[in-house]
């Protein structure tokens, strides 16, 4: 039995990950879904990349759990990254879901161009410090049903500036941590430069999957079969 410790992605809570903790449960592992700090039933409160951090070494430390594989989606590969660095020999595996990874001292966007930067930055300024939800536009093409689609409209939640502006601190490099990147392949066919670097390293191994951006909606029971097989 593995103890799984699931994060979603910007926007979303620990809601999304529910078709997936179903697949793991009903394969005796333990699941702990985590909503971060400012997202869904916790939103309203402006917190920083840091809080997430802790959010998720909490769920881990609280429950006394051992034997963790530690996921990210998304934006939450950034705090996933620097949390398995903090939790010693708890951690059998850290599994970034098409994720952006953390590199000490760099925020979430900084990797951006300044266009895209820049555009983060008004969409700040004009929504209170935070980071809007996208549009059901940016969802098409990513092997989504319609249902999917509508349910990460309707409970998406607006994610908290801070969060996606401040920069990570690595306790550990992770390129020293045993590591799966799941790369979808409808969201581009290969990994980022900073993934491929990375994946360089022993400790770290890639597994396409051919689906979407988001595979807990579009393919949870293929990305289920993947946590459970590492």
């Amino acid at each position: 039995m593995t103890n799984f410790v699931l994060v979603p992605g910007a926007w979303l809570g620990a809601w999304a990950w529910d078709e997936v903790a179903q697949v793991l449960r009903s394969e005796e592992h333990d699941v702990y879904p985590v909503t971060l700090s400012g997202l869904a039933e916790r939103q309203g409160v402006d917190a920083s990349q840091q809080q997430h951090v802790d959010d998720v070494v909490a769920v881990v430390e609280e429950n006394d759990l051992r034997d963790v594989v530690l996921a990210g989606h998304s934006y939450s590969g950034i705090p996933v990254g620097q949390a398995a660095g903090r939790i010693g020999d708890r951690l059998r595996r850290v599994v970034y879901v098409d994720s952006n990874i953390p590199a000490d001292g760099e925020s979430f966007v900084d990797s951006w161009s300044e266009e895209g930067q820049a555009w983060v930055r008004d969409q700040l300024a004009t929504s209170g410090g935070y980071w809007p939800p996208l549009a059901a536009d940016d969802y098409v093409d990513q092997d989504l049903s319609e249902e999917a689609i509508a349910l990460i409209l309707e409970r998406g939640t607006p994610h908290p500036g801070r969060a996606i502006s401040e920069p990570a601190q690595l306790t550990r490099p992770i390129g020293e941590l045993p590591t799966t990147y799941i790369k979808c392949l409808m969201d581009g066919a290969t990994p980022s430069s900073a993934v491929a670097e990375q994946l360089e390293s022993p400790s770290w191994e890639l597994v396409e999957l051919n689906t979407g951006h988001w595979p807990m909606f579009s393919q949870p029971a293929a990305l289920a079969k993947i946590l459970t097989t590492l």
